[in-house]
């Protein structure tokens, strides 16, 4: 949709949370008439603002008049399976998510990231590259900073790069990324795909659906599901993609040669760099390397920027982010690990003994693929929340130590009693945060706050 045709459409906005609350001001502005549902009580000055912006609003939850539209608006936090969505399904109304309703407006070129693990360091990782190399950019999206926030200000110049969500992809129709980045596909948030992860997959793979001409998917050759999906776009559109590998080397793309990485674009082939420079560690970063190195080259950044940059990048917070270093101890703080195989991947990146703090609300976790690392790597595991039961059971058994603990500081506590000097202390929960915290960030800010506070 064009955002001409928007003006006097009556459009609700299911969810008054930071998304929400950003489509609704884009939305006014483009002079639709605009209506917010939202289930929850309205937080203190909410109503204010959408008063300003002349939205009117329900809160405390969602009457029939949420149905008095042209079309609907749904935040990344309203699952698919909400009664107001089905009501609307069944009525016939279009149903779009907050950052397919931006990217109409959007008149700069959009890099795409999404995959189970590692969006987050990818997105930020490539807004880094862009940045070096002189080109105005704006990273958004299910990175914390609402797409329609930014979107008014882009300019053919600029470049939008988009951590994107499965929620986010639901309902998308018409959206278009000039490059599109899938990292991989782990089983993860399957409660809101019918614990079906074909389901979650073919969500997934809704970034390139509308892609063409002369737009590009990097892609991850090494995940089976997601090389089938990348070949099958190009034989059956032509969709033009390159893949990146550690295990082969490939004809497009990048992939790594006796320690380096090579990238081969336009049929031309450049060593990039030793993987050993990158300043990233882990195997799983030098998976958002060589998909980052990609996407930044197709967008024609030189190679020496590129590897300036993978060489310089610090990192974001909440991932494997150093917090300290005590008494010959090293504390980690991994909140955004909140799936299984964000887990193993940080269990990967240390070869010194670990004692883990996990645990959470779970979502359905099989944690069998961790039993591995866990008893050839953890020397105590502190299990904390809803799944501090579970998670003793199935992995407690393998290591030397293993308690529960009722809050963080009493985590952080053992972990201490715990921990031997060369050991690595690693909050990597596997689980959503919102039994014991706001969100993964603040999950995060609370361990590093505790652990600063140790003396």
């Amino acid at each position: 949709m064009r955002p001409e045709e928007l003006r006097k459409k009556r459009v609700t906005v299911v969810g008054g949370a930071r998304s929400g609350l950003a489509v609704a001001r884009l939305l006014r502005k483009a002079g639709a008439e605009v209506f917010l549902t939202e289930q929850q009580p309205a937080p203190p000055g909410l109503e204010a603002t959408l008063d300003a912006l002349g939205v009117r609003y329900e809160f405390g939850g969602h009457t029939p008049r949420a149905l008095e539209a042209d079309l609907m608006v749904i935040s990344p936090g309203v699952p698919s399976t909400a009664p107001l969505v089905q009501q609307a399904r069944r009525i016939g109304l279009p149903v779009y998510s907050e950052i397919e309703v931006a990217s109409w407006f959007c008149r700069a070129p959009i890099v795409a990231v999404t995959g189970t693990n590692g969006k987050t360091t990818t997105t930020s990782l490539i807004g880094y590259i862009f940045r070096r190399a002189g080109r105005r950019t704006i990273v958004a999206g299910n990175i914390g900073y609402p797409f329609s926030d930014y979107v008014l200000d882009t300019t053919p110049d600029d470049v939008v790069v988009l951590e994107v969500s499965s929620f986010q992809l639901d309902h998308v129709a018409t959206f278009r990324p000039r490059v599109s980045v899938l990292l991989n596909i782990t089983p993860d948030h399957l409660d809101r795909y019918n614990y079906n992860f074909n389901e979650y997959a073919q969500s997934k793979f809704r970034i390139f659906a509308n892609q063409r001409g002369e737009d590009v998917l990097v892609y991850n050759h090494d995940d089976e599901l997601i090389r089938m999906a990348a070949e099958r776009a190009h034989r059956k559109r032509g969709l033009r993609v390159l893949g990146f590998s550690q295990r082969t080397e490939l004809p497009a793309g990048a992939f790594v040669r006796d320690g380096y990485l090579i990238l081969r674009i336009e049929q031309q082939e450049e060593v990039l760099m030793h993987a050993n420079e990158l300043a990233l560690r882990g195997r799983h970063n030098l998976y958002n390397s060589l998909a980052a190195a990609v996407a930044a080259r197709v967008m024609e950044v030189r190679n020496d920027v590129v590897r300036e940059s993978l060489a310089s990048f610090e990192g974001v917070p909440h991932r494997l982010e150093f917090v300290r270093e005590l008494d010959g101890v090293r504390y980690v703080n991994d909140s955004k690990a909140t799936n299984v195989n964000a887990v193993w991947y940080a269990l990967e990146s240390f070869s010194c003994p670990i004692v883990l703090i996990a645990g959470g609300r779970d979502k359905g976790n099989d944690y069998s693929v961790l039993k591995p690392l866990v008893k050839e790597k953890v020397r105590a595991l502190v299990a904390i929340g809803e799944s501090a039961d579970k998670l003793l059971r199935e992995l407690g058994p393998l290591v030397p130590h293993a308690v529960k603990a009722q809050s963080m500081e009493e985590a952080i506590q053992y972990a201490r009693v715990f921990a031997e000097p060369g050991d690595v202390v690693l909050l990597s929960p596997a689980c959503a945060s919102f039994d014991m915290f706001e969100n993964y960030e603040d999950r995060g800010d609370t361990f590093r706050r505790l652990v600063m506070s140790l003396q």
